[in-house]
């Protein structure tokens, strides 16, 4: 057994961790070594003091190179993890040391996209005009593995339950409905007194959903299932929003969507048709035990301020709290 002191007994250094974390990422002794500009042996040397430290191997040699152990797959998450907290411990005091510059990384997908966060980071760059933001667009998953090895200091989007709860953080900002969008003068667009189309009766049309194994897929096939009815068989499963938009411009296309993508969008609608079980709780996901920066505080802030204006106008209540 790994006795957890030998760790802090001086031998463990941090070239170690970078050296393990390399290999992991390069797959190879060699490539690590060209990677570090250091040579084979030093690489080859290094990882022996370090799988001595912890008394197991952390890689399999093979003739095509290496991949972790059991131990080594554990050993390299906390590796990657403490690298990540020393290199934002640099970033974070060049950050105080230079006032308002810095940069803050956010990730985001669909819900909050269009509305909540570029108005956040339109008011946070009125007062902090040095600050660097980079957004990053992804699925949720790929979100999440970015969060959790500090690749974006926080996300924005659908807040599921079970999304790593004992490394994130959840911050809960609104209640967002999900309705089916379609462009402007669609043929099932409901005319003045007439009824809404039934869920059936767009069976017809060519449906835009969301990809497997995504919530809001899931979600959508209980409703339609609810209803006895298959899944549209015309049909494009996409998460890209500028593909998505472009379909439902160009096509006569129905997408279920947050209710605030058509927001200021005179070309998009929204029908009448009811979802009522289908709705987004829209928020921010932090790393529970990383310190964030000073910028990604501030964008926390604006984003406060932002979903404060958003629930008022969707007459929702205050759900802004830490879980």
């Amino acid at each position: 057994m790994v006795n957890a002191d030998r760790l802090l007994d001086g031998r463990l250094k941090l070239r170690h961790l970078v050296l393990v974390a390399t290999i992991a990422e390069q797959g190879s002794v060699v490539r690590a070594a060209e990677r570090l500009r250091v040579t084979q042996p030093v690489v080859t040397r290094g990882l022996r003091e370090l799988e001595a430290i912890l008394g197991v191997e952390l890689f399999d040699r093979g003739p095509r190179g290496v991949t972790p152990t059991m131990y080594g797959a554990v050993f390299v998450t906390h590796a990657q993890a403490v690298l990540t907290q020393v290199r934002q411990a640099g970033q974070h005091i060049a950050e105080l040391r230079a006032g308002d510059a810095g940069t803050v990384t956010v990730g985001t997908h669909l819900a909050g996209s269009n509305v909540l966060l570029p108005r956040a980071i339109a008011r946070l760059k009125k007062t902090r005009p040095g600050l660097r933001v980079i957004v990053r667009e992804a699925t949720p998953d790929v979100l999440l593995a970015d969060l959790l090895v500090g690749r974006v200091d926080l996300t924005v989007g659908r807040l599921t339950p079970g999304d790593d709860g004992d490394r994130t953080a959840q911050v809960r900002l609104y209640h967002e409905p999900v309705r089916l969008v379609t462009r402007a003068g669609h043929p099932a667009l409901s005319t003045e007194g007439a009824p809404s189309p039934a869920l059936a009766e767009l069976l017809s049309y060519p449906w835009v959903l969301p990809v497997d194994q995504t919530s809001l897929r899931r979600e959508l096939e209980a409703v339609f299932s609810a209803q006895g009815l298959p899944l549209p068989a015309d049909r494009v499963e996409c998460t890209s929003m500028p593909t998505l938009r472009s379909l439902l411009l160009d096509t006569d296309a129905i997408a279920a969507l947050p209710m605030l993508i058509t927001e200021d969008d005179d070309r998009l609608a929204m029908l009448d048709t009811p979802l009522r079980s289908v709705s987004r709780l829209v928020g921010v996901t932090v790393a529970r035990n990383r310190t964030p920066s000073p910028g990604a505080e501030l964008l926390l802030e604006r984003l406060r301020e932002v979903a404060g204006e958003i629930r008022q106008r969707l007459g929702t209540t205050g759900l802004d709290m830490l879980g």
